[in-house]
């Protein structure tokens, strides 16, 4: 799970072998988090988490390398749909109303439906190691998705895809704590796409 997600559309794997991958990745991101909300993830042990997925630790970090890659494991999920929404977005759309549709429908949306979510984002919030490493992997997605935006609007090199970027990201964060979350995250869209009209009008 990660800060960002409701779920996966990433097509499930095809081989056996895959599938048991994957279904082995599942079961210890499961576990994982289960084991930290129920008791808190510094105490916590690696060997404790493969023993409830019944796996070895060796399995366990083949998949993930590290103890917090445990609670972001749709990362990579995340970071392709959120691309994808840049570059997939309908004729006529634009960039920051493309963002905008995807922090509604990915992001507002978990605070709507999961009842987990709260507890999963309070347990980053608190946890520093899990903080620290949840900012690291924001960044790469901040990252990929400026050089995106520079891709479709052709304004290589310009400032503003890194400033479009940061802030598109950082709006239904900064919105999670509002009454009307929702509401919060499309003005603040309203004022991304009015200051992105005038920066693709100069360039």
């Amino acid at each position: 799970m990660s800060e960002t997600t409701t779920g996966t559309d990433a097509k499930p794997p095809t081989g056996r072998r895959e599938r048991k991958k994957a279904a082995t990745r599942r079961a210890l991101a499961e576990a994982a988090l289960r084991l930290f909300l129920e008791r808190g993830y510094e105490q916590v042990g690696i060997r404790e988490i493969a023993d409830a997925a019944d796996v070895s630790t060796t399995t366990l970090f083949k998949h993930f390398p590290v103890k917090e890659a445990l609670v972001f494991d749709e990362d990579a999920d995340q970071e392709a749909r959120l691309l994808a929404a840049v570059r997939e977005r309908s004729p006529g759309q634009s960039i920051p109303a493309a963002l905008r549709e995807h922090a509604l429908c990915y992001r507002i949306a978990a605070v709507d439906s999961d009842a987990d979510f709260t507890a999963f984002v309070d347990l980053v919030e608190n946890t520093p190691a899990l903080r620290d490493y949840g900012q690291r992997m924001w960044l790469r997605h901040e990252t990929a998705l400026a050089c995106v935006i520079a891709e479709e609007s052709g304004l290589a090199d310009d400032p503003a895809c890194a400033a479009l970027a940061h802030f598109a990201l950082e709006a239904p964060r900064a919105a999670r704590d509002s009454a009307d979350p929702r509401r919060a995250v499309t003005r603040a869209f309203d004022l991304l796409e009015r200051g992105w009209d005038a920066v693709a009008s100069r360039g």
